[in-house]
């Protein structure tokens, strides 16, 4: 059976649900998702668009394009509370990105990847065990492309 898990905003007024779990999960440290976030980073499960469905509510969107590589960021938020729920990258077609503090249960999967550490504060380390990307990490691989190796 596949795992189902639900989410939603800080209001209630947006619900969603996704399906089994993320083909990556991420931790931003891009001076962008700390301001987005008002965090010191942004903690991100990405998925297959497919395995991601708002069950209840309205999003609006809101799209950035980044300084650093001209590609878009479309976040999508909830028009009441202003809670960021997900996104989608025009460098990750096909995915979708929860914001992981939107999830009912936030601890159910693992961060496998930090990612824009150049811009990490200064009082943040780095776990064992996960890749660390200087800047962004590589794009997801198309069918037929085998995965670039972490650093």
């Amino acid at each position: 059976m596949v795992e189902t898990h639900s989410g939603g905003c800080a209001c209630g007024a947006v619900r969603y649900r996704v399906l089994g779990k993320p083909v990556f999960a991420t931790v931003c440290h891009c001076k962008f998702c700390q301001r987005r976030l008002a965090s010191a980073f942004a903690v991100i499960a990405t998925f297959d668009e497919q395995s991601v469905e708002i069950i209840q509510g309205e999003l609006s969107e809101c799209e950035h394009r980044s300084d650093k590589s001209g590609r878009w960021l479309r976040m999508r938020f909830c028009p009441n509370c202003g809670t960021t729920v997900l996104h989608t990258a025009e460098i990750r077609p096909g995915m979708r990105s929860i914001v992981a503090g939107t999830f009912d249960d936030t601890d159910w999967f693992a961060i496998d990847r930090h990612i824009w550490v150049q811009s990490k504060l200064p009082w943040v380390s780095m776990p064992p065990g996960v890749a660390v990307y200087p800047q962004g990490a590589p794009p997801s691989p198309q069918p037929d492309q085998p995965q670039e190796p972490a650093p």
